[in-house]
Formats: C-alpha cells, structure tokens, sequence
C-alpha cells in the first residue's frame, strides 16, 4: 500500500474518532458515561471478532508470549474512548477532538525523538516544535470561540 493511501486510511481512522465521541456522549446521556463506553467496546469487540474469524490470519494465542507493555493498548483505549464522553458534553466536540489530536501529536513527537516501543526515531527539530506552537494557538482559538463569544 503507497504512504497516499495510509494517510488516507488514518484520515478515514481520523473522521470515524470524531465521529465516535459525540455518538458516544448521546448514548452515555441514556446509559451513564462508563456504562457508555463498555457498550462502545462491546460492540467493536463483536465486530472485531467477527472480522478475525472471517479474516484472520494471525495467532491470538501468541499473545500469552508477547512482554506484558504490548497489552495495554485496550487499557488506553479505554481512557481515551471515556475521557472523550466526559469532555464532550463540556467543552464540545470540537475541543475534545482537537484536545485529543494535540495530545496525540505531543506523545508521539517524544516517541519519535528518542525511538520509544522500537519506532524509528525522528529528532524533534524547529519545525515539529513550530508545529506544535501552532496546534497550541488553535487550540486557544478553538476554546476561545466556545467560551469568550
């Protein structure tokens, strides 16, 4: 697959989050926000399942091998797929994405600059850091519109 169709898959991964956490925060205003969030993961466990055993061709079981760190992915899931229900009636769906996204870029700059969980490491330089300088002002911009209009 060409790196065109990847940044158009996150993308797609991108829109389909966003789109999560306001469903999410409807459904948790029925069933309470935690209630909310195992339901979310109920649902993609099912369909995640249904999709391994349609088309899986790797091995469940050797995740009994694997070091116990390459576990937690559904434990930080959860953090994030709860947090996102909490914010979302506070501070909208914008914030909370756009909160999130900057978060997102944040770790993964310091995980790109010293190589963490065996990555490639790419040196944070002036340009992620102006980058980052930019999503911090948006960020102001985007709270500044929900809170002083």
């Amino acid at each position: 697959m060409s790196n065109a169709l990847y940044v158009a898959l996150t993308v797609i991964g991108g829109v389909l989050a966003g789109t999560q956490a306001p469903i999410n925060s409807a459904l948790s205003k029925k069933v309470g926000s935690f209630e909310s969030a195992l339901i979310s993961f109920f649902v993609g466990t099912i369909a995640l399942s249904t999709i391994v055993i349609i088309f899986g061709k790797g091995s469940l079981m050797s995740a009994l091998t694997v070091p116990k760190w390459q576990l937690v992915g559904g434990l930080l899931g959860t953090v994030f797929v709860t947090s996102t229900i909490l914010a979302v009636p506070k501070i909208g769906v914008a914030s909370a994405i756009f909160s999130t996204i900057l978060g997102q870029i944040l770790i993964g700059i310091i995980i790109d600059h010293f190589g963490f969980f065996g990555v490639e490491k790419i040196p944070l330089d002036r340009y992620r850091l102006l980058g980052i300088v930019c999503m911090l002002v948006g960020l102001l911009f985007i709270f500044r519109s929900k809170f002083y209009s």
